[in-house]
């Protein structure tokens, strides 16, 4: 199951790639038609934006994802011994490469993993974790973060974030310009005829301009949420021990906030690093719920 699940994964990260490609042309045509008077000149802008940032991403996902977290890289058990052993041990259980390590330093716990491939993979976990979890939890909690490095989990999550980088910053160029005399369009082809589709396509240019970073991180986020539970099957697979997992979610779901984590990556943490309030139907949920992953665990 597992490693089909890994297949799925590769073939998912073709159609998020695809589906994210194509709402940042839209985006890209909408911001020309409204503010620059040439869709063309907008699904142009887009596309370099989309290329630049998605080569930027997974050419150097982890420094720049590190980066952006405030996280600091461990070249050696010195410094942290047991995290250092325990991520060397699960990822030896499950057969990957030994993935580079980074701590966080933030009292809350919590945890990620990052790259492009198991080859060029990261772990980080804030101090906040190691602090307050035993070896058996911090191997549960490891072990979920080398699923998702076995399972090219971090490969799709790159790119949905550089994706959605790219939209919030085509959405910025947009009002910018708005700001600066832009969106006014010539009123000759509404004199010519026409008028009411103009009408129309200038509201779905709108809409699409305002709605787009939504769309995204709505998507982003799902695909976070769906990934969560098999990643706690994957973690109970490689330590054989859910009780580990179990008792890791329970301590860092009554943990405070995180004061380092970067918004845009949030979605890549064991938990939601700012502890927000669930919003209706969990639309706008990063993980599901910790209560629904602790119960599936202990019905494994």
């Amino acid at each position: 199951m597992l490693y089909e699940q890994i297949r799925q994964n590769k073939r998912r990260t073709v159609y998020v790639l695809i589906g994210f490609v194509s709402l940042v042309l839209a985006i890209g045509a909408a911001i020309g038609y409204v503010f620059f008077n040439s869709s063309v000149t907008g699904l142009l802008m887009a596309l370099v934006i989309a290329v630049v940032y998605s080569a930027i991403m997974i050419g150097n996902s982890t420094n720049v994802v590190m980066s952006m977290n405030h996280g600091h890289e461990i070249t050696s058990a010195d410094k942290a011994p047991e995290l250092w052993h325990i991520v060397e041990d699960m990822a030896l259980v499950a057969r990957v490469p030994m993935p580079r390590v980074f701590i966080i330093d933030d009292p809350s716990p919590n945890a990620f993993a990052t790259g492009n491939d198991p080859q060029h993979a990261a772990v980080a976990a804030t101090s906040g974790i190691i602090e307050m979890l035993n070896r058996e939890e911090l191997e549960g909690v490891i072990g979920h973060e080398m699923s998702h490095v076995r399972n090219y989990d971090i490969r799709l999550q790159t790119i949905a974030l550089a994706l959605s980088a790219a939209i919030s910053l085509l959405v910025n160029i947009g009002m910018n310009s708005f700001w600066w005399g832009g969106g006014r369009r010539d009123r000759d082809d509404d004199d010519n005829g026409g008028g009411y589709l103009q009408i129309i396509m200038f509201i779905v240019s709108i809409l699409l301009v305002v709605l787009g970073p939504l769309a995204a991180s709505i998507a982003q986020m799902a695909l976070s949420r769906n990934r969560e539970y098999l990643a706690d099957a994957g973690s109970v697979e490689l330590t054989r021990n859910p009780q580990g997992l179990i008792s890791a979610l329970q301590k860092i779901s009554g943990g405070k906030p995180m004061q380092a984590a970067n918004p845009s990556s949030a979605s890549l943490y064991i938990s939601d690093p700012f502890k927000n309030k669930r919003s209706f139907a969990h639309l706008f949920d990063t993980h599901p719920p910790i209560d629904e992953r602790i119960a599936r665990l202990e019905n494994m």
